[in-house]
């Protein structure tokens, strides 16, 4: 399966701003209703004064101190995730590529858990995920380097190689876990965004690459079409790839960081709007941004809502809508 099989399409501003503009509005009425909607639910009108500065000391600690900052934590997560899936789709010209592909996971989690096992927590524990994250990526680029020069292929077996390592590694550190250590240290690498309060840097991240992107949007158009084709165009394809490499490895580090380990999102997210939308890079990055923050907000309202007042951690949930979801779409395009 190559990306070049799904038409790109000659995309003006106007056909650029009306698909972007929908998918604006849904987040935000997607983030309205993670607000409300909890084991406590906050009425339109309630929310609507604390919007404004008013409302009771407990609807403002509610919405302005707990919700707002998980569900924006929750949207920059999912954007991070996608976007980082259709740069992964692009680079290794393969639309069945997603951001976990080259091991960032597992380079997080054995930073995380590593934490977690010596007593830390809070920080602590994001910034030994996201060590680790960067460490799988350094790892993955160097083996993958070798001798010569890397490609797509030698990457891709490098990165499967490095995150079966990982796993392995993983499933040491909850052997030897003591048990009072060990639903924690499970959540985590289901995805959980119980502890996500500062969503300003992850969505001044998404925000700052989705900018970058938009200029590049060509080139990404023509890599994804092939490398000989690219170079034939004029593109500068070795410093271009190493730019798509570094920052998709920078998004996944970021969106680990910020809520474990969620699967599905940067798989199914760009295949959906590359079916939809077709394959313009220009559309799709920003789209992949929006759509991937709306799935993972909604999913995350489903964790906090269905067995309330407990919650379920939201890979959970990504994964019950993310693989049917990918099978009909594998169905689909047979």
């Amino acid at each position: 399966m190559h990306v070049a099989r799904y038409h790109v399409a000659a995309v003006g501003r106007r056909g650029l701003a009306f698909p972007l503009s929908v998918l604006a509005l849904a987040a935000l009425a997607a983030l309205v209703l993670s607000v409300a909607i909890g084991s406590v639910t906050v009425t339109p009108a309630e929310l609507w004064r604390v919007a404004l500065g008013g409302g009771d000391a407990l609807s403002r600690t509610l919405v302005l101190e707990l919700r707002v900052p998980r569900s924006l934590s929750a949207f920059a997560t999912g954007g991070l995730l996608a976007l980082a899936g259709a740069l992964m789709q692009v680079l290794l010209r393969n639309p069945l590529a997603d951001p976990y592909v080259l091991g960032l996971s597992g380079g997080a989690a054995v930073g995380a858990l590593a934490a977690m096992l010596a007593g830390l927590g809070g920080l602590v524990i994001s910034g030994s995920a996201f060590v680790g994250a960067l460490a799988s990526t350094l790892l993955v680029f160097g083996l993958a380097q070798g001798t010569g020069s890397w490609t797509p292929a030698r990457l891709l077996l490098t990165g499967v190689v490095v995150a079966s390592g990982w796993g392995a590694v993983v499933t040491l550190m909850l052997a030897v876990s003591p048990a009072e250590r060990l639903p924690g240290m499970l959540y985590w690498l289901m995805g959980d965004l119980s502890y996500a309060r500062t969503p300003g840097l992850p969505l001044a991240l998404l925000l700052g690459v989705c900018l970058l992107a938009f200029p590049l949007g060509r080139s990404l158009n023509v890599l994804a079409r092939g490398a000989l084709q690219a170079v034939a165009l004029g593109v500068a394809v070795r410093p271009l790839e190493w730019m798509i490499y570094i920052t998709a490895s920078l998004l996944t580090a970021a969106a680990v960081t910020t809520a474990g380990s969620i699967g599905f999102v940067g798989l199914v997210v760009p295949h959906m709007l590359r079916l939809v939308l077709g394959n313009d890079q220009r559309l799709i990055l920003p789209a992949c941004a929006l759509a991937g923050g709306i799935l993972l907000m909604l999913a995350d309202t489903l964790a906090r809502t269905l067995i309330a007042p407990e919650q379920l951690p939201v890979g959970v949930i990504t994964a019950l809508l993310g693989v049917p979801t990918f099978l009909y779409l594998l169905y689909r395009s047979r």
